[in-house]
């Protein structure tokens, strides 16, 4: 058996690379009585407008209002500016019962997404999936994830655990480890170990399924009308890393016909029903990019915030600005202050937060 199909014994290995990050995902004691404001910032996952931290942020932080960033490109022109920001991000002071890390995550795939452009990995996914063995893919994963680390970010929006249709838009880009699901998963299985090897989380994407897509959500909504049955198939990938428990994963933008008639990530049945009911997910549930053409219909930034939230998302992020980021904690807070996301809900959902904020290193 080769080391590509030998899914069992990838799975046995994830698992003990997740022990430490899936004993800290049970539930502390919940932060008592957190305000609405927290408890919907703490669920906006931000950006940071510039290279130093603004004053607005600053603020923001130390009230408790923010527990998760994401950093581009612009933020980490090079090695030395990504860690100063870091270290800015991380030295605020913030409130007893919220001042486990803040969570700092970058995409940082491979290929034509990479955020910082001087780190590992050094190729695609798809040439590592051509090129390498899992064994070699997961020493991309650790490299990557000693790399990030050494920044101060924690967190990697990888591995993509979607498998590439030839038509679509993550086979055009090279972003899928491959075609078929059985190779798909023992890659970004592999990937994701590596990241767990050095410390880092990785988060599995994009649930249930991107590689149908031949467009990026990004750009344009994005409608699939697979079967059910095919769909499944293509969930592979996504069964094997929960089966060893991956910490995070981010669910898509996409309108899949046959599971639910919106955005996947504004749906129940898809968030409670599928990932977590029947799939057995007990980690972090993050959106895709929540302020893009593909959720306008849906409220904007705070209509599509709120939406996602009620269904069951753990972490909404916003990519563009902190304005806009603070439009996305508005339309929570609202959701919240109209029924729509009961407090007990918010509380839970902090709480998985934490618990995994109170696994990272540092």
């Amino acid at each position: 058996m080769t080391a590509r199909t030998s899914g069992r014994g990838a799975r046995r290995g994830l698992a003990a690379a997740f022990a430490v990050v899936a004993c800290a995902l049970v539930p502390a004691a919940a932060v008592a009585e957190p305000t609405t404001a927290q408890l919907a910032g703490q669920r906006i996952t931000w950006p940071v407008d510039g290279t130093t931290v603004s004053a607005t942020m600053r603020a923001a932080i130390a009230r408790g209002e923010v527990g998760s960033v994401i950093l581009f490109s612009r933020n980490a022109p090079n090695r030395a500016t990504l860690g100063r920001l870091t270290r800015q991000l991380q030295s605020i002071p913030r409130p007893a019962g919220l001042d486990e890390p803040l969570l700092v995550t970058v995409d940082q795939e491979g290929g034509l997404v990479k955020r910082m452009a001087w780190a590992p990995p050094t190729m695609s996914a798809a040439r590592m999936g051509a090129r390498l063995d899992p064994a070699g893919i997961r020493a991309e994963g650790a490299a990557t994830g000693r790399a990030m680390l050494r920044s101060g970010v924690n967190a990697d929006l990888a591995p993509v655990c979607d498998v590439a249709q030839r038509a679509g838009d993550l086979f055009r880009d090279g972003r899928a480890f491959g075609t078929t699901p059985a190779g798909v998963a023992a890659d970004c299985t592999a990937f994701a170990q590596g990241l767990a090897d050095a410390g880092a989380v990785a988060t599995a994407k994009h649930f249930p399924g991107f590689g149908r897509a031949r467009v990026n959500t990004d750009d344009a909504a994005v409608r699939v009308t697979a079967s059910r049955a095919a769909l499944e198939r293509e969930m592979e990938p996504f069964r094997t890393v929960i089966a060893a428990d991956v910490p995070m994963i981010m669910v898509s933008s996409i309108i899949f016909t046959a599971l639910a008639p919106r955005p996947a990530l504004l749906e129940t049945s898809v968030v409670r029903g599928l990932l977590r009911d029947r799939l057995g997910f007990r980690g972090v549930t993050i959106t895709d990019a929540i302020d893009t053409p593909a959720l306008r219909p849906y409220g904007g930034t705070a209509g599509a915030s709120a939406g996602s939230a009620v269904a069951g998302m753990d972490l909404v992020i916003v990519a563009t600005s902190e304005a806009e980021a603070a439009k996305g904690m508005r339309g929570v807070a609202s959701a919240m202050a109209s029924g729509r996301i009961p407090r007990a809900e918010a509380e839970a959902s902090l709480d998985r937060v934490l618990a995994l904020r109170r696994s990272l290193r540092g």
